[in-house]
């Protein structure tokens, strides 16, 4: 159970036509009375922008910032489609008003799939009516909302949080496209706490900024990438004296930083998942532009590819990334060996470092020996995998 955790929600997810292998395609999240409730969401920095984006960003400035529903599919992204895209989107939010009982503006909207083909919005809102008339608020709709996100995810993805009176639930789908500001991605979180939409944007904001937003797999930004939050308000009080805003905060927290991993470990053709961590730099700013830089190097993620410890690529990127450095400063160390100290080679341990290399999961520390700065970016290798699954739109 994940969207459906926190009381006051309901999903469902079919397959209406998008895809032709049959597979589910249309997802909805939406709240149990299908009344609108403070909703928050940080959308793609791209300025291709893709029509549900435009969509939903305008329904949330007609509504100050609430929704009763989310609408979601994959199989095409409805980006590079033009005004027949964007009223494809509004037929879409429409379709699904109708059948909740809420206005139009009050339904949000997400796409994700290939850009620049033409939307079948036939199937699709003929698939609005199945899609609604299958909401629950038990595991089978939460599973099925977040099957039918995926593309080339290869299972789907959820988590819940609880803290004190708080429950957060998430669903999200992402496995290439993925980049900082944010790292295709689409998730829809839901949270039974009781907050106005101003602060649900706050905590949202934040949640975001150390995992989605600290993600990167191939360093390309999406057209589509989406993250909305809905608050029911169903919680029960929290007792006197709680910290339940920081308790949202965190649990909002865990949900992305959780469903960020996952989608990490899911990177298509990925063989390993990176935490490359930057310590030392003189400002927070530049630890996380030398973090990204690394982490978006094709030579080092090769590099990882071939379970090789070529410290000198950490160097160079770091180096070139525009940030304070000094080679004579600089450490590089995976998992507990470190391999280079002054900006240069030291002795370690050759076999266990093998090992270290070799597991499916690695950290990475470069430390640049000139101040107090530090920042982690989830990231993976480079592959033949990614390569096959990346040569065409077929």
């Amino acid at each position: 159970m994940s969207v459906t955790a926190p009381s006051g929600f309901v999903a469902a997810g079919i397959h209406c036509g998008i895809k032709p292998s049959g597979q589910p395609d249309l997802a909805l999240v939406a709240t149990a009375d299908g009344a609108p409730v403070p909703a928050a969401a940080v959308f793609t920095s791209n300025r291709m922008t893709a029509a549900p984006v435009l969509a939903s960003r305008a329904h949330l400035v007609a509504t100050g910032g609430r929704a009763a529903a989310v609408v979601l599919n994959s199989g095409n992204a409805n980006a590079g489609t033009g005004q027949p895209g964007r009223q494809a989107a509004e037929a879409t939010c429409a379709a699904v008003a109708a059948e909740l009982g809420c206005a139009a503006t009050e339904v949000l909207v997400c796409s994700t799939g290939l850009i620049g083909i033409p939307m079948p919005l036939d199937p699709l809102l003929g698939g609005v009516p199945a899609l609604v008339a299958s909401r629950s608020d038990g595991v089978e709709g939460a599973n099925a909302a977040a099957e039918a996100l995926r593309t080339t995810d290869t299972h789907r993805k959820e988590a819940v949080a609880r803290r004190g009176s708080v429950v957060v639930g998430g669903m999200a789908k992402g496995a290439a496209m993925l980049a900082p500001d944010m790292a295709t991605m689409l998730a829809v979180l839901t949270t039974d706490a009781a907050v106005d939409p101003a602060a649900l944007q706050a905590v949202l904001t934040a949640g975001v900024a150390e995992s989605f937003n600290a993600l990167v797999v191939d360093g390309c930004t999406s057209t589509n990438d989406t993250v909305i939050l809905l608050a029911s308000g169903a919680a029960s009080p929290a007792p006197a004296g709680s910290a339940d805003g920081e308790d949202l905060a965190d649990a909002v927290a865990d949900v992305c930083a959780d469903l960020a991993a996952q989608m990490a470990g899911d990177a298509e053709g990925a063989t390993k998942v990176v935490r490359l961590t930057v310590t030392g730099a003189a400002s927070d700013e530049d630890a996380r532009t030398g973090a990204r830089g690394v982490a978006t190097s094709q030579l080092t993620k090769c590099s990882w590819y071939g379970c090789d410890p070529y410290w000198g690529r950490v160097a160079s990127d770091l180096g070139s990334a525009g940030i304070g450095f000094d080679p004579d400063h600089l450490s590089v160390t995976y998992g507990s060996h470190t391999v280079a100290a002054g900006g240069v080679t030291v002795a370690h341990d050759v076999e266990g470092l093998a090992a270290t290399m070799a597991q499916r999961h690695l950290a990475i520390t470069a430390d640049l020996g000139l101040g107090s700065g530090r920042a982690t970016v989830l990231t993976n290798d480079l592959t033949h995998a990614y390569v096959d699954e990346n040569m065409g739109t077929s």
